[in-house]
């Protein structure tokens, strides 16, 4: 059984798994701590600044011409920018994931591949130990990829969900008076 507060199971998970499973951990280490930042950054960083964006837009005396408009895009657009900063490095980490883990995994069956040639012996009890060590970092790689793939769309759908409200807050005050008033909300 793996025992996650033991040392030397750690120790051996690291051995069994090769230097691939310890780059596959500084990986993940990196993955999630920037999935943490952005959920971080979503909850408590981001609606201080669609606040100051709101107030700043309802401070403007003409909200209606065409530099206005683009004044509101360039809003929105700032904010989507400080929304998206380190996704595309999250997705690119989580398709790196199983590609190294699958490098593990070749470079562990060419080890298998090697002994088996050197001792001119096929083992199958060899083998399977060296199979068993060679499919460690895809599994390590994969359980990466698929856990980061959950909250990276949870991470799309606040962003999304945000900027959506970000649009909304500054379309009521886009429209024109007479539009809102014959709105009948």
């Amino acid at each position: 059984m793996f025992d996650i507060f033991n040392l030397n199971t750690w120790q051996q998970f690291f051995f069994n798994g090769g230097p691939v499973v310890t780059v596959l951990l500084l990986v993940g280490f990196v993955l999630w701590f920037l999935i943490l930042e952005r959920f971080l950054f979503i909850q408590f960083e981001f609606p201080s600044r669609v606040n100051m964006s709101v107030t700043s837009w309802m401070k403007r005396s003409d909200q209606y011409s065409w530099n206005a408009h683009k004044i509101r895009e360039c809003l929105i657009s700032e904010s989507k920018q400080s929304l998206e900063r380190g996704c595309s490095t999250i997705k690119v980490l989580i398709a790196v994931c199983p590609l190294l883990g699958l490098l593990g995994t070749v470079t562990g069956m060419l080890g298998v591949f090697e002994i088996i040639s050197l001792t001119g012996n096929s083992d199958a009890k060899a083998m399977g130990s060296g199979i068993y060590k060679a499919t460690l970092p895809t599994m390590v790689g994969l359980f990466l990829a698929l856990s980061a793939m959950y909250f990276n769309y949870a991470i799309q759908h606040k962003i999304k969900y945000r900027l959506d409200q970000l649009a909304d807050h500054l379309n009521v005050f886009h429209q024109a008076p007479n539009t809102i008033m014959s709105s009948g909300r």
